[in-house]
């Protein structure tokens, strides 16, 4: 296979500005590399947005628009955000057709790490990252910003310089913006809500549905609905009730299961919505956990 548009082979560089240094990740909006930004004279995290594989009956130039409108959609929300626990955005620009998107290069690996349930975190070190976590969602939904795919791998840690960043909006919109494409998931299943699965707007009531999900994830080492099949998940997160945190983690204070049953109310209007609230909730338990007043 031939190098991707606009990289050159011989020198791994990208748009004559970026030289690519590794690559971070891959997936269906494209690829982040770590790379050298001759013009910003930085290291930054640089995603290559992929195209959309176009029909045989659609022109190649569709596809490239919708790429670059939904990267341009992603920069220009992102670019909104100014919280420090939310990754920056620094520059975006489209080359050869290929759109990209600079962003700060964060240290540290994802929260995905900590799901085993071998390498679970302590406890008031999860609460305290959670905490962090709902405010900056609370930061984005202030604004009218939806995540979307908030899960564990996106938000990445840095334990000696107290780092944490949510990552990766390529899926954000603001509250009254569709989709441009239909007929697909946009977003992780088991990560979402039951309503979104079943095709309705995502809001920050979702956000804040996915929190509780990655919360009872980090907390035991399972998911709340586990199953390959997708077809009994959108059954059983549309009928059931989530399990109670206390039948996998019995030393779990009442306070924390209640807060985890609320976020992953099956209707939304009975869900927890407000992610500053959550915020001050995990604080409460954090400060009660043997060990948590320790943390900041």
């Amino acid at each position: 296979m031939g190098p991707k548009p606009g990289i050159s082979r011989r020198r791994l560089r990208f748009a004559e500005r970026f030289d690519l240094l590794r690559l971070l990740g891959r997936g269906l909006g494209g690829r982040v590399y770590a790379a050298h930004d001759r013009q910003l004279n930085r290291l930054v995290a640089l995603k290559i947005f992929a195209l959309p594989e176009s029909s045989d009956n659609a022109r190649p130039s569709a596809a490239e628009a919708e790429a670059r409108s939904r990267s341009g959609a992603e920069g220009t929300i992102t670019r909104r955000l100014r919280h420090p626990d939310i990754v920056q955005v620094l520059d975006q620009g489209i080359h050869e057709g290929q759109a990209w998107m600079a962003m700060e290069l964060v240290p540290g690996s994802s929260l995905q790490r900590y799901t085993d349930a071998q390498r679970l975190l302590p406890e008031p070190v999860l609460l305290q990252a959670g905490q962090r976590i709902a405010l900056a969602l609370d930061h984005a939904h202030a604004l009218r910003v939806v995540h979307r795919d908030l899960k564990p791998a996106n938000v990445l840690v840095h334990w000696p310089s107290d780092t944490l960043k949510i990552v990766d909006f390529g899926l954000a919109r603001t509250e009254d913006a569709a989709a441009t494409r239909t007929g697909l998931f946009l977003g992780t299943p088991q990560y979402m809500a039951p309503e979104t699965l079943a095709g309705a707007r995502p809001d920050a009531r979702s956000d804040c549905y996915a929190l509780g999900v990655m919360l009872f994830e980090l907390l035991t080492g399972r998911l709340p609905f586990e199953t390959t099949n997708m077809g009994e998940l959108l059954r059983r997160a549309a009928s059931d009730r989530a399990p109670d945190l206390r039948e996998h983690k019995p030393q779990a204070p009442a306070e924390l299961a209640e807060l985890l049953a609320e976020l992953l109310a099956t209707q939304p209007g009975q869900r927890l919505a407000e992610a500053s609230r959550v915020a001050g909730r995990l604080r409460s338990v954090r400060l009660g956990w043997p060990g948590g007043a320790m943390s900041r």
